[in-house]
């Protein structure tokens, strides 16, 4: 007879191994690069660790632990980002500022809640089911500051003048050869959404249909070669690429190339996790922002897909790749070339597409504080498929809608081109 584990058992033991994932992504860090925040996106790596342990305090010890007492109760108002309803906040911007508490203090912190939840997840073989879906909710939560965790301390060890590595590395030239052939899709209705079991963000969840005139979709994404090849064209220079608001950016921002581009003795090198190495044409182009992409697919006379036809084809092109494709899991930490079969619609790079980030229908905020996890930032935000090297392997899906503002590009994202047939 199969022993079939109790949902509580499960649940304990994703969050044992995602709690020890956050930690062990900090590893290379010395204890000055927890405190930086270079830029009002990226914040300190040890507010990360202590905001993912504050959403576990906040929203579930708190509410549904007998006699839980608070570590301190001033940590509501240092590690709370976003959550209005829950209080007051330091701004963002002043994250960085912080010197206390110390990143002892955040560890300390983290075993705190992790030693209370554990025992209570010990103690009830059956949970609250509310309690159970926001221990599911900040368990993904968390594994989204795992990949902020990854792209925030590139960023501030990549504009450190010593560019550091975080972890000695390098990414193994290819001489692959991308496929640069396209999928055709026929005109019809779909049914975009998550309908599956399991967890899902609220903002995957209106499941309707879409009518999609015929679309083809590139079999690869666009590479470092392709992008050099626009480079050297004179992409950056041509405002007939270019958005009017993409234009306005280039130029105000003296925009020449992706970012941690760095041209030395006029070879192109880019700054990795691995540290400063030399272009390698045939790898994935990333740190893009939807400006930059959407230019490049103009200036090729080509366009980006909707998030309904990557939808569509990441479900018909690529359902059973997830276990070969580039998560953070493979500790490269970089995109890599293209493997035979594998079309890299998951992992490597997050897609930009051309649909704005909005509701989709029957989409209702929840009560409460934990609706505000998504839908207030509907709006001036462009949507972004397919996960990257720095996601987890678990944590996407097709359904999954990240979103970005158009002007940033710290984040591992990346070019899929599109056409009309």
């Amino acid at each position: 007879m199969e022993l079939i584990e109790s949902p509580t058992l499960q649940l304990k033991e994703s969050f044992q191994q995602v709690r020890t994932q956050s930690e062990k992504l900090c590893t290379p860090l010395q204890t000055e690069d927890f405190v930086v925040q270079p830029v009002v996106d990226v914040s300190p790596p040890k507010w990360h660790l202590g905001h993912t342990t504050w959403f576990f305090e906040t929203f579930i010890l708190q509410p549904y632990v007998k006699g839980y007492s608070v570590f301190n109760d001033a940590y509501n108002f240092v590690f709370n980002s976003y959550y209005e309803s829950v209080g007051k906040r330091v701004v963002r911007t002043d994250r960085g500022n912080l010197s206390r508490p110390t990143v002892a203090d955040v560890l300390a912190y983290r075993k705190h809640v992790d030693t209370h939840l554990l025992a209570w997840l010990q103690d009830n073989e059956n949970i609250p089911e509310r309690a159970a879906t926001l221990l599911e909710l900040g368990l993904n939560h968390e594994q989204q500051h795992q990949e902020l965790l990854l792209t925030d301390i590139k960023y501030i060890l990549g504009n450190n003048p010593l560019q550091p590595a975080y972890k000695q590395s390098i990414i193994a030239k290819s001489t692959a050869t991308n496929d640069l052939s396209f999928s055709e899709f026929p005109e019809g209705m779909h049914t975009i959404g998550y309908q599956g079991e399991g967890f899902y963000f609220d903002n995957e969840k209106g499941v309707h249909r879409v009518f999609l005139h015929p679309f083809a979709i590139r079999n690869s994404l666009v590479t470092c070669g392709e992008y050099l090849e626009f480079i050297k064209g004179g992409g950056y220079q041509d405002f007939r690429c270019w958005l009017s608001d993409g234009w306005a950016w280039v130029n105000a921002e003296k925009v020449e190339a992706p970012m941690y581009w760095h041209k030395i003795d006029g070879v192109w090198h880019q700054y990795t996790l691995g540290g400063l190495q030399a272009i390698d044409p045939s790898l994935p182009v990333t740190h893009v922002n939807y400006y930059e992409a959407e230019a490049f697919a103009r200036w090729a006379g080509l366009r980006l897909p909707t998030e309904f036809e990557w939808e569509v084809a990441s479900h018909l092109l690529s359902p059973s790749v997830l276990s070969t494709s580039n998560f953070v899991e493979s500790e490269r930490y970089h995109p890599v070339a293209q493997k035979p079969g594998n079309l890299q619609l998951f992992g490597d790079a997050w897609e930009w597409t051309q649909s704005a980030y909005l509701p989709y229908p029957y989409f209702k905020t929840e009560e409460g504080a934990v609706g505000e996890y998504n839908g207030k930032f509907m709006v001036n935000q462009m949507v972004l498929r397919g996960g990257s090297c720095a996601t987890p392997a678990n944590h996407i899906r097709a359904t999954y809608r990240n979103f970005f503002q158009p002007n940033l590009r710290w984040q591992f994202t990346g070019i899929r081109l599109a056409k009309h047939i």
